[in-house]
């Protein structure tokens, strides 16, 4: 079982801010093979697109080079002397891509680890825009699911570890709850990093003034991404027409841009109904798989409520390593030790 490490973060990057910062700015040197582009399909009219780095001894089956298919039980099953692989499937937060430091830095600790490494970009970032006839938001378990059912599929992938980071950590939690008592055979453990699991009272934080600047490079990013899906095609851009209308200048909060933008696009009834269904905190009880959680309480936009911290506790499946710093998905310490990452890598290797 993971021991508890507590973090230490830098001489120089003591304070939130500075470790949220750090953690955005600073580029980890990330020594992974060459990636593997594939395409996942996860709803009608809906890709996403995720960077593989396969071990050199994972090699698909002679049925799957030749394209045939075979079932995933049957690929399951382990030869005499043959290595066992698990797959570490990376989901990003807001706004981020595959490319996000904390994503590249993880991969390139797992591929050393051992294991495959998928980097998953969320519906339209990473520059896929093209791949989706929608927006995103933060309670898109489906589209992990989706894309951990079909890498399951490849006879390279053995086991899938999910590890998701701020929205992409809400996600995996939120699968991890749907999936309850009878999680897919293939599951080894989910990992979450900062994760936005209580949305409503997080977005409310966000929009302190303390935090504006943080709200405000949110608020052009996803103006920007909406002006672009505007722009595609016709065919292409997002259907619904509040959606494709608001390049939204006069949207000055999350929650606004939420209530007029995401809301409607995936059939919430306002940004209030978004956040409750799309939250993770109310499906942790029914986690069953081994999971662990890492956030900071000084982490500056992400708020974990008092039930929910009560709801971690009785759940003897989930480890909780709260840390007195690190900000928001920073966990930088001495010499640039990426602390948070390495502990993510250490529980699905020892799930």
């Amino acid at each position: 079982m993971l021991k508890p490490d507590p973090f230490t973060p830098h001489r120089l990057l003591r304070g939130p801010d500075a470790q949220t910062i750090a953690g955005w700015a600073l580029k980890p040197r990330a020594a992974l093979p060459r990636a593997e582009d594939r395409l996942f399909k996860v709803a009608a009219g809906v890709q996403v697109l995720c960077r593989c780095h396969w071990q050199p001894q994972a090699k698909p089956a002679p049925e799957d080079r030749a394209g045939n298919s075979a079932s995933v039980a049957r690929r399951r099953v382990a030869l005499p002397g043959q290595v066992r692989y698990t797959t570490l499937l990376l989901v990003h937060g807001l706004e981020g891509s595959s490319e996000s430091n904390y994503m590249l830095g993880t991969a390139q600790k797992a591929f050393a680890a051992g294991m495959n490494v998928a980097r998953m970009n969320i519906r339209n970032c990473g520059g896929t825009e093209r791949l989706s006839s929608t927006l995103y938001h933060s309670g898109l378990s489906e589209d992990l699911a989706a894309v951990a059912e079909q890498l399951a599929a490849d006879e390279r992938t053995g086991m899938v570890a999910i590890a998701g980071f701020s929205l992409g950590g809400n996600q995996a939690l939120k699968l991890a709850g749907e999936w309850g008592a009878r999680p897919p055979a293939y599951v080894k453990a989910v990992a979450a990093v900062s994760p936005a699991m209580d949305l409503a009272a997080s977005c409310d934080l966000l929009h302190r003034r303390r935090n504006r600047v943080y709200e405000w490079q949110f608020l052009r990013s996803l103006k920007r991404r909406v002006k672009l899906k505007r722009a595609l095609p016709v065919g292409d851009a997002d259907a619904n027409p509040r959606a494709q209308g608001a390049t939204a200048p006069r949207l000055r909060s999350m929650r606004e841009f939420d209530d007029v933008i995401t809301a409607p696009a995936f059939g919430f009834a306002g940004a209030a109904d978004y956040y409750a269904r799309a939250s993770a905190s109310r499906l942790l009880p029914e986690i069953r798989v081994p999971t662990l959680l890492i956030y900071a309480a000084d982490d500056p936009f992400i708020c974990v409520l008092p039930e929910t911290r009560e709801r971690l506790r009785q759940n003897p499946r989930i480890t909780v390593m709260e840390c007195r710093n690190g900000g928001h998905c920073g966990f930088i310490g001495a010499g640039g030790r990426r602390w948070a990452e390495e502990k993510v890598v250490e529980f699905v290797s020892q799930a």
